[in-house]
């Protein structure tokens, strides 16, 4: 893998960065903002919380336009310019509805980001090492979300205004963001899908330069002329890679994953801790993603990504269990963040790691960026319903219950492991193409 793929793909992948920041970086205001505009449960959860999820939605649903149109590459610079404005917008809000807008815009850009940045990484990738390029986009995302944890905890003590920091600081990394994005140049395959032959063949010859570039683009070019420019991902002959993106997708968000980092410090108030300790232990919650995932990055094209997903599995539904007897049986203290401690390394090493890469890989590339848009869509619409319902869910059934309920849903997952999903690594993405469609 030569030096500049890695560059390459640690600027796309720095898109994760800013999706983990903008993600997490609200859990620190959540408390503040309900008292200051003094919102019920429902309006807090469902619209000054949820709003950016909700753009995330729109994003995931309609990003395959400009990135097939503009390009894998523009698309992602203006995904860097909506991180910037609702950075800003969102820190100089006054009312929970203008702030709302601007927490929606940061969504679009999350969004956009899950489709461009994995179908960018995986279309300039080596088969050899597609499967750790394509998950530094998730191990940005656990970075941001370290640093966003980090960032609150440093922030809280400044003042009644303390949640405008929070929220602001983030255009400083948009802004660098966009600016090295300019550098990457576009991807091969979707020059080739515009015809652009000449500049895919120069980007090819960087990429693999022990091969032919013409015999690249023979390979690259003749599955995609034997496919119709009409064809959409909803035919039945992608039946089977449209469920496995919708699955992998649909159980990464019934794992509670997102629930849990928007709540993580209401979480531990629950349980028990005081709201400095509470603070503190998402910082724990940050470092033990960081960790597990650079450990998912370095295994996920050596072990498979089957692998790591019943790692994974395994993990959430002893961990999710242990949570929810936690509460059940009224165990205070530290036991509650040991065990959602074992739950997120769960989650790194397994989902967290391989459902970007998974999903970047299933689809042919006439068709990469639609696959990518249905399975980040299916992904953000559950990851902003679910956070939505958490405050109401606590209040009425508790969280005992809610956290049952995502233990026996991840025993549905280690079935879908087990029995449907593939095994993609090693392979390039034409190859990958043809294994899945004789389904």
């Amino acid at each position: 893998m030569g030096n500049k793929i890695l560059v390459w793909s640690l600027t796309a992948a720095l898109a994760g960065f800013l999706f983990g920041f903008d993600t997490v970086v609200i859990s620190g205001a959540d408390k503040k903002l309900q008292i200051l505009w003094n919102s019920s449960d429902a309006f807090h959860g469902s619209v000054v919380m949820a709003m950016a999820l909700w753009g995330t939605v729109v994003g995931a649903l309609f990003g395959s336009v400009p990135t097939n149109r503009f390009g894998r590459k523009n698309t992602l610079i203006i995904i860097g310019v909506l991180y910037t404005i609702s950075a800003i917008g969102s820190a100089l809000a006054n009312d929970p509805f203008t702030f709302a807008v601007f927490r929606f815009i940061g969504g679009l850009g999350v969004g956009a980001s899950t489709i461009a940045a994995p179908a960018y990484i995986s279309e300039i990738a080596p088969a050899k090492d597609r499967g750790r390029l394509v998950a530094l986009y998730q191990f940005n995302i656990v970075f941001g979300i370290l640093i966003a944890f980090l960032s609150n905890y440093l922030l809280n003590g400044i003042g009644e205004n303390a949640w405008r920091w929070m929220l602001g600081v983030e255009a400083i990394p948009a802004v660098i963001y966009t600016v090295f994005v300019l550098s990457v140049p576009k991807s091969p395959r979707w020059l080739l899908s515009k015809f652009r032959k000449e500049e895919a063949k120069e980007v090819l010859a960087i990429i693999n330069p022990g091969i032919n570039p013409e015999k690249l683009l023979l390979e690259i070019g003749s599955l995609d002329k034997s496919e119709k420019v009409s064809e959409t991902i909803f035919m039945k002959k992608y039946r089977f890679p449209l469920t496995l993106a919708f699955l992998i997708a649909m159980f990464n968000q019934l794992s509670g994953i997102n629930a849990f980092l928007y709540y993580a410090p209401r979480i531990f108030e629950e349980a028990g801790l005081g709201e400095s300790t509470a603070l503190l232990s998402s910082i724990g919650i940050g470092v033990t993603n960081l960790i597990f995932t650079l450990l998912g990055v370095f295994l996920i094209d050596k072990l498979g990504r089957k692998t790591l997903m019943y790692f994974g599995s395994i993990g959430y539904i002893i961990s999710l269990s242990l949570v929810a007897c936690a509460f059940f049986f009224g165990w205070t203290g530290m036991a509650v963040p040991i065990f959602l401690f074992l739950f997120i390394a769960s989650h790194a090493i397994g989902q967290g790691a391989v459902i970007w890469v998974f999903i970047s890989e299933i689809f042919p590339n006439h068709l990469r960026a639609s696959g990518q848009s249905f399975g980040s869509s299916t992904h953000w619409f559950l990851a902003a319903l679910i956070p939505a319902l958490i405050p109401m869910l606590f209040s009425s059934i508790g969280a005992g219950v809610v956290f049952l309920f995502f233990a026996i849903m991840m025993v549905l997952q280690l079935l879908f492991v087990a029995f449907m999903m593939p095994e993609t690594k090693g392979l390039s993405l034409e190859e990958l193409t043809q294994k899945i469609l004789k389904k």
